[in-house]
């Protein structure tokens, strides 16, 4: 008895899976979900408007990085007789929606790992019962549904990090100076971030219908008899 569970739950590897939708979407999705948290955790960035003092031109770079709590960044605005104002702050707290979505990326990298372990490792144990299929069947369209949402309020959140950071905006509240604005931030990897959260959202619902498929909701209750059961062939 002691044998037969050993074996059963013995470490074997097998890496026939990476050769099926299964275990092939999932590698794809472990790629993916590391992109999306990787391009927006860690960013850094900054807005560029100047103030024009006669031939004079003066400098203002406000930085912002995240989760973009930008009233925490603060900057200052110079004046033409050489003073500055007191700190200025960019407006908007947009942290909720990028730290729910970089969170679903990392518990998705992290369940992508333990599912590969399991597919290439413990693929007997996976498939002895039905109990482990259906359990992966509905983390993976939590997650799906987890990137539908996350994705959707991180697209919306960078929309709204774009006009904050605009340096058309800023120099809107340039009061008795001339300001022009200058570069606008590098959105590209943010930009990036939100590609990588919808392309995640189609291969996690995707992948749903690999899993569905080694549940037994997919395989048929009614299989046709065969001879030896249903009896001898008519004439």
């Amino acid at each position: 008895m002691d044998a037969v569970q050993k074996t059963m739950s013995g470490f074997s590897l097998d890496l026939g899976p990476l050769k099926e939708p299964l275990g092939f979407i999932r590698v794809l999705e472990w790629v993916f979900t590391i992109f999306a948290f990787a391009t927006t955790g860690g960013y850094s960035g900054k807005t560029h408007f100047t103030v024009i003092c006669g031939q004079e031109v003066k400098d203002v770079e406000p930085v912002f990085n995240y989760p973009f709590r930008l009233s925490d960044h603060p900057y200052k605005v110079p004046f033409c007789n050489g003073s500055t104002s007191n700190n200025t702050y960019l407006q908007g707290d947009f942290s909720s929606s990028a730290e729910f979505f970089v969170c679903v990326g990392v518990f998705g990298f992290l369940y992508c790992t333990a599912t590969l372990i399991l597919y290439l490792g413990y693929q007997h144990v996976y498939r002895q019962t039905s109990r482990g299929p259906i359990i992966d069947l509905l983390l993976t369209a939590a997650f799906a549904f987890l990137w539908l949402v996350s994705s959707s309020a991180w697209g919306k959140g960078l929309t709204d990090v774009k006009y904050a950071t605009n340096p058309e905006h800023l120099v809107s509240s340039c009061k008795n100076l001339t300001c022009k604005a200058e570069e606008y931030p590098s959105m590209g990897r943010l930009n990036a971030s939100v590609i990588f959260g919808f392309l995640n959202l189609i291969l996690w619902a995707g992948n749903c219908w690999f899993i569905y498929k080694e549940t037994p909701f997919h395989k048929d209750p009614n299989p046709p008899a065969n001879i030896e059961e249903g009896g001898a062939p008519g004439p």
